[in-house]
């Protein structure tokens, strides 16, 4: 019953940590994360890495992969394809290549370098959305191309990160030789095409027919966790078919019931534990030494973003304040780079003593993103 006790520490430390966050104007993930510092081996100790909180924090990972996906406007993403793409290909783009030259200059391995670009492609517009709200600008040409941008980031950061861990690691869920393995990660984004069409709206409205409490949104979760182990075994990242799951689910009549119901699921229990899992890995032992690293890459990880989504958009046709505008709401890197940095680790591509400086990094994004933001978004409307 250890457990039990634990997990009631973690969800009330979370819920506190979470509201001074706001209060402050901070993303409540970072006071989530704050947390896991707090209650680990870098602050009181109280809580340390089980089984039990990583199996929790597995679920919350592939619980927060199908939100994402459920969020997906794929309807924006059409509206605003050319110049979404073009942000989000560059903004991919010139993070993985200087991600991995600052991997190279400070003498890691190749695909833990390779990997450090990956973790600085993803983007999280979750905090870029709030200042937007905040600002009354979600709606304008700017606006709407972050959104749009974000979409295509997602699926493409997904779909770099699950192809490149059965290469990076040279391992994966199935004994079968390179080609046929190939084979089958094709043959299950045909299924995720079918899915998203047909398989899920048909499951969807069947479930509807079910006389069972909360069938919609148990159907909706044997997908979510269904597709992740399917992806797991062939080879693939479990949160691509939960992505996936999600973006099917998220073109059906029922997206808003499934959404509130797993969310608040997620957000209750799982998710949190998420999050104080990371912080219960940070380690301050070396920061004095890992000090110029944190500069270097958090210099990389916001300039890289902001000049991608900066020339991204101009190649759209944007004015110069609204290209940077568009790239500012791009450098969050959030809960999306946090699940790639954790996948890192437990796939043993990230060596211990970065972890730590990792995480900072990560943060540092986040908590410079809206600031910049807000300075683009003013010089654009209000001169």
């Amino acid at each position: 019953m250890e457990f039990i006790g634990i997990l009631c520490l973690i969800l009330l430390a979370t819920t506190i940590g979470s509201h001074l966050s706001r209060r402050f104007g901070v993303p409540a993930v970072i006071g989530q994360l704050l947390v896991g510092v707090l209650l680990g081996g870098a602050g009181l100790g109280w809580v340390h890495p089980n089984i039990l909180v990583h199996d929790f924090s597995e679920i919350g990972v592939i619980l927060l992969m199908f939100l994402a996906g459920l969020e997906s406007d794929l309807s924006l993403l059409k509206k605003y394809f050319r110049p979404g793409m073009f942000v989000a290909l560059l903004g991919i783009i010139l993070p993985v290549l200087f991600g991995w030259l600052t991997g190279e200059i400070f003498q890691v391995t190749r695909n833990e370098a390779i990997f450090f670009g990956i973790i600085l492609a993803a983007t999280s517009v979750s905090i870029s959305v709030e200042v937007l709200k905040e600002l009354h600008v979600v709606n304008t040409k700017e606006g709407s191309t972050i959104l749009g941008a974000s979409v295509v980031d997602d699926i493409l950061v997904v779909l770099v990160l699950s192809f490149s861990l059965s290469f990076l690691t040279g391992e994966s869920g199935s004994s079968l030789p390179l080609p046929l393995l190939l084979l089958e990660q094709v043959i299950y984004f045909i299924f995720i095409f079918l899915l998203v069409k047909w398989i899920a709206p048909f499951l969807m409205s069947l479930a509807g027919k079910i006389y069972a409490n909360s069938a919609i949104i148990i159907v909706s979760l044997v997908l979510c966790l269904g597709m992740s182990y399917i992806a797991d075994l062939i080879g693939l990242s479990s949160v691509i078919g939960a992505f996936f799951a999600g973006i099917a689910v998220s073109q059906t009549s029922v997206k808003e019931e499934v959404y509130h119901n797993v969310e608040a699921l997620g957000y209750a229990v799982f998710i949190p534990v998420f999050f104080v899992s990371v912080g219960l890995e940070v380690d301050f032992s070396n920061f004095g030494e890992q000090l110029i690293f944190i500069l270097i890459l958090t210099t990389v990880a916001v300039l890289t973003k902001l000049g991608g989504g900066y020339l991204g958009a101009k190649v759209a046709g944007f004015s110069t304040n609204s290209a940077f505008m568009v790239g500012a709401g791009m450098i969050s890197r959030g809960e999306m780079a946090l699940i790639i940095l954790q996948i890192g680790q437990q796939s043993q591509l990230i060596e211990a003593k970065y972890y730590s400086p990792l995480v900072i990094v990560i943060l540092l994004s986040t908590l410079i993103s809206p600031l910049i933001l807000k300075y683009f978004t003013r010089k654009v409307y209000h001169g």
